[in-house]
């Protein structure tokens, strides 16, 4: 078998009532693909080194969060919360009319897929973390410092941005906005990398000749974290069970530390689907070390979501669709899944 085309992707939109949750569907469109989800202040195009190292027989639908990527931004006066971004989730789903849910999450994305598994784990069939698994908890007075600068910064944010709707935000050129992406990376990504994080977060400038300007919205910058206590963490951990869980840790990053390793614990003990490895890097290990990464997620795949079978001849050997049966399928699955929709 082969792994995913990067050029071979449909552009999605999901509606939502603050507007829409943009996607892109790489690869099989007549199956339940894999529901691959960002970390913060970035968007979809984190996992494009990923995405044409995995097995082309199922899909992987990429999103932007809202506020983040081409989705939509919540309306002025609201909040960014990790809670919320976790009930994007089975948003996705109903919108497809799927029962069950396969996870991809890389930092945020991570976070938002332990929640969401720990809540529903009966409608989850796997997850792989990427350098996450669950919100970091602070001491209370660090927790406190940080929710007092976090709401003085968002009032600041929305000022900011009411004078943006009259005057066009600062401009670069796409090498210094790849600086800006690598040096708010804590330079996890490097300006070579950068540009897989740029291209859906951009909009060109109408002031200045070869200029952008960063099209995300500035308040996600100053989300609500979730604080999780470490009992509360523990108890969520034991409502994963059995399910398959693959995290990967970056040998750099300190996300994946000493406080979740109970929880890491109660997953390595009580899940025998459970499987753990450290991959050298940063933060965005999946995106400067695809190749490794892919390493362990392949098998993963394989073994806990393994190809349909299509169709079989007498001598017992697997027939290939042709593009034309292919295409014809993806066109009923889309309207099936539009049909359950209408039905809601």
């Amino acid at each position: 078998m082969g792994t995913l085309s990067l050029s071979d992707f449909k552009e999605v939109r999901i509606p939502a009532p603050w507007g829409h949750i943009s996607g892109r569907w790489y690869g099989n469109r007549t199956e339940r693909p894999i529901l691959a989800i960002h970390g913060w202040l970035d968007n979809l195009g984190t996992f494009d080194r990923l995405i044409p190292l995995l097995p082309d027989y199922i899909g992987v639908l990429c999103i932007d969060l809202p506020g983040h990527g081409r989705s939509s931004r919540l309306q002025p006066g609201m909040h960014y919360a990790v809670d919320d971004y976790v009930l994007i989730i089975p948003r996705v789903m109903k919108e497809y009319g799927w029962s069950k849910v396969s996870l991809m999450g890389h930092s945020l994305g991570g976070i938002v897929s332990f929640i969401y598994t720990a809540l529903a784990p009966n409608t989850v069939d796997m997850v792989i973390s990427l350098d996450m698994l669950l919100p970091t908890s602070l001491a209370p007075k660090e927790a406190l410092a940080y929710v007092i600068h976090s709401m003085e910064k968002h009032l600041v944010e929305e000022d900011r941005q009411v004078e943006s709707n009259l005057h066009e935000p600062p401009s670069y050129t796409l090498s210094e906005m790849a600086k800006v992406v690598a040096k708010g990376s804590l330079h996890s990504v490097t300006p070579e990398f950068a540009k897989h994080l740029l291209h859906r977060q951009v909009l060109k400038s109408q002031l200045y000749p070869n200029k952008f300007y960063f099209s995300r919205d500035g308040r996600v910058k100053y989300y609500n974290v979730t604080q999780m206590e470490p009992g509360f963490a523990e108890e969520m951990t034991k409502r994963i069970g059995r399910k398959p869980y693959l995290v990967i840790k970056a040998s750099m990053s300190s996300f994946i530390g000493p406080k979740v390793e109970k929880p890491l614990a109660i997953l390595h003990q009580n899940n025998p689907h459970f499987e753990f490895y450290e991959v050298e890097g940063t933060h965005h290990v999946h995106l400067h070390a695809a190749e490794e990464c892919a390493r362990y997620i392949v098998p993963f795949i394989r073994h806990h979501r393994p190809p349909a079978l299509t169709s079989w001849s007498f001598s017992g050997k697997e027939q290939q669709l042709s593009a034309e049966e292919k295409r014809v399928q993806q066109e009923r699955f889309f309207e099936i899944s539009k049909n359950k929709r209408s039905k809601l």
